[in-house]
């Protein structure tokens, strides 16, 4: 028995950036692309080239015992190793050398060079490697945010969460299952700050998680050259189907001012919402100083504002006429993947 709703991301092929820029990014829906040119990494990354260009530069990667990482929980520890050594132990699946247990598993997610300040940027901290990586140009270059290295070990499984740039996920080796959830489903995946508490999307514990099953499910795999676009706020859960290397190329959709400047991750909620959000907790405290079923009619009074003023009718129209199998304009360029 299917515990949710399952749908296919589309898959484009040959999708260029004017394509892209006017068929599928205004859809806000996720999309495979297939056929973009990423440069040489696509025949050239294997884990020996990857070790002698990527050299012995100390990267800080997460090491746990097992392959799905929980991020609220930490199930893992971070370490140090010089990048050759993570990726010869990232590739293997027993090791001779190991932190934990010597199945142990390994994730790479690069960061800048001052990690409280800087975004990751593959030209900065991998120069050699970033040589033979191609950054799609699907939006203009002042909009550029980051390019982060990421590496898995075979059966690794990323916790839940989301982000609130638009981006690119290019899988250069190996393939990677990735799950999605819409943003209209957030209510149903028990948030913790930009993360879902839902640790495993597979077998969800239905007595904590009743209303998980209420969340429609996207899913593809990405194969070698294939890219992912991932629109903000987008929910996303990915799965190492075997060691593999990808590049995650962020940008600001919005005005640049709407985002945290002092953000290098590039994961903290828009100024005006963190604002909103402020002004929203300020007021549940006052209504407080009420009794409990005075509380009860102004939060539902509250709520029913809130719905209104916010809302988005046109994307659950919009969601409901692609569902439903209508024409729109990023289908004709839809091709069988």
């Amino acid at each position: 028995m299917e515990l949710q709703e399952k749908m296919p991301v589309p898959i484009f092929t040959g999708a260029d950036r004017e394509v892209f820029l006017r068929h599928i990014c205004p859809q806000r829906r996720p999309a495979v692309l297939r056929g973009v040119c990423l440069g040489p990494c696509l025949e050239k990354w294997t884990v020996e080239y990857l070790a002698q260009r990527g050299g012995d530069k100390e990267v800080k990667i997460h090491v746990s015992t097992v392959p799905q990482m929980d991020f609220l929980r930490k199930n893992f520890a971070y370490k140090t190793l010089p990048f050759s050594e993570f990726v010869k132990r990232a590739s293997e699946k027993k090791h001779s050398d190991f932190f934990l247990c010597e199945d142990e598993s390994y994730y790479l997610r690069s960061l800048g060079e001052d990690v409280r300040k800087e975004p990751a940027d593959l030209s900065k901290q991998f120069p050699a490697l970033a040589e033979d990586f191609h950054v799609p140009r699907f939006f203009e270059p002042e909009q550029f945010f980051s390019s982060v290295f990421r590496i898995s070990s075979c059966g690794l499984q990323l916790w839940t969460h989301y982000d609130v740039m638009d981006n690119l996920l290019a899988q250069v080796t190996g393939t990677k299952r990735v799950v999605l959830y819409s943003p209209q489903d957030a209510l149903h995946l028990y948030l913790s700050g930009d993360k879902s508490e839902v640790l495993d999307v597979d077998a969800p514990d239905l007595n904590q998680f009743p209303d998980f099953v209420k969340a429609k499910r996207y899913e593809c795999v990405l194969e070698p050259g294939d890219l992912l676009f991932i629109p903000a706020l987008w929910f996303h859960n990915t799965t190492a189907l075997q060691f593999g290397v990808g590049v995650n190329v962020f940008w600001r959709h919005l005005p640049a001012d709407s985002y945290d400047q002092k953000d290098p991750y590039g994961n903290k909620d828009p100024v005006a919402a963190t604002r909103a959000l402020q002004v929203l907790e300020r007021a549940l405290h006052i209504l407080d100083e009420l009794p409990p079923d005075y509380r009860d009619f102004y939060g539902r009074r509250m709520i029913q504002r809130i719905q209104k003023r916010t809302y988005c009718d046109s994307l659950s129209a919009t969601n409901t006429q692609e569902d439903c199998g209508s024409a729109s304009p990023s289908r004709q360029f839809t091709k069988p993947g």
